[in-house]
């Protein structure tokens, strides 16, 4: 690229493949793990590419997200040896939700795990975290299986909500698999990989696409959108997409120091694996309960919430801290993930103290908004 920089992008950053693409479309770009992504595009804005996603159908560009393969006899179990979901209860063509964890429990990565076979997994990590999670589990892997960081060799593309299946069945993709399944696919002459996931809430898909065809994936997939009224969206939906899902984003939802237990994502741990990284420190947590809980919280009033916020009682006594917060495009209001004192139960009054001024919640079981994830 040349000339001056588009707004928002630093030239010590990683670029998308798909960037040239972002900025013609006249995005605001900020940083996410060391990238230059689209936060927003011009004419769109959150609001509007956030109601696109949950009304219709949107685009968005999640290439900074990590990719790396294990590979080699064995290389399933190993890695079920190692992240916390039980690998062993899906097979071939299905992707999971898991997480990799340090001894003590903390999360070193929350990602998704594409089983291809028993001697092959593809993974999907959070991308300021690819590196430490490549280093971990290759520092673990017996002889015979690589790990290997293919960070910058693919792009992701993300197609969300309702009309998902019409846009990419005219793009000539593969589609109506089920929720957590995957297809291979050939664009050009180059293998794709179509998967039924995604950070929204809304039915769609993730497509794995190498670099080099990638902006003409891009191309395709917005061409056969048109009639959808297909919509650029940027990283800034995306959060306040998932926030109304109540779905947690590492490095403030989950942590180093913020444990499973206390995110409340059990349901992504292989209780009854004999081992895994952090298995005796989280079994312990969960058999003596978590000193905190993640709760969701929705406004009473008209107060918006940010992270680090304090969550308080009526007499100021501290209960919590914000972790996410946002404005709602869905619900108008604010909402918020917390870790709260695990005493509180759903409909407990709580106050956040938003710039020196409290203001009424009320605690909430996430969703915030009816989920259509795993319509169809």
């Amino acid at each position: 690229m040349t000339g001056s920089m588009p707004e928002g992008q630093k030239s010590d950053l990683k670029l998308s493949p798909l960037n040239d693409r972002h900025v013609a479309l006249g995005a605001k770009f900020a940083e996410f793990g060391g990238w230059s992504m689209p936060l927003e595009y011009a004419g769109g804005g959150v609001v509007a590419e956030h109601t696109a996603v949950r009304t219709g159908v949107g685009i968005f560009d999640v290439s900074h997200l990590g990719k790396a393969t294990v590979a080699g006899p064995g290389a399933a179990e190993f890695v079920n040896r190692c992240l916390t979901n039980d690998l062993a209860k899906i097979g071939p063509g299905k992707a999971q939700y898991t997480l990799l964890c340090t001894e003590s429990g903390g999360v070193v990565d929350d990602l998704i795990a594409y089983l291809k076979s028993a001697e092959e997994v593809f993974l999907i990590p959070n991308a300021a975290n690819t590196a430490r999670v490549v280093d971990l589990l290759a520092e673990a892997a017996p002889s015979g299986i690589t790990v290997s960081n293919q960070h910058d060799d693919f792009a992701v593309l993300a197609i969300q909500g309702r009309n998902s299946d019409e846009v990419l069945q005219a793009a000539g993709m593969p589609v109506g698999h089920g929720y957590m399944s995957f297809e291979e696919a050939r664009f050009e002459g180059t293998g794709l990989t179509v998967c039924r996931t995604g950070y929204t809430g809304e039915r769609g898909y993730e497509v794995v696409a190498p670099r080099e065809v990638a902006g003409r994936v891009w191309d395709a997939i917005i061409e056969a959108g048109r009639p959808y009224a297909i919509q650029p969206a940027g990283l800034g939906a995306r959060d306040t997409l998932r926030t109304e899902m109540g779905y947690p984003l590492h490095g403030q939802d989950i942590t180093a120091d913020i444990t499973p237990v206390q995110a409340r994502l059990g349901w992504a741990v292989g209780w009854q694996k004999e081992s895994f990284f952090g298995s005796e420190a989280l079994k312990a947590e969960r058999a003596a309960g978590p000193r905190r809980t993640l709760r969701g919280l929705k406004a009473v009033g008209r107060g918006i919430p940010r992270p680090h916020m304090q969550v308080v009682d009526s007499n100021g006594t501290v209960l919590g801290e914000v972790t996410s917060g946002t404005f709602s495009p869905t619900l108008r209001t604010g909402i918020a993930l917390a870790l709260v004192d695990p005493k509180l139960k759903i409909n407990d009054s709580v106050m956040i103290d938003i710039r020196g001024r409290a203001s009424e919640f009320m605690i909430t079981k996430p969703p915030f908004v009816e989920p259509g994830v795993k319509e169809g």
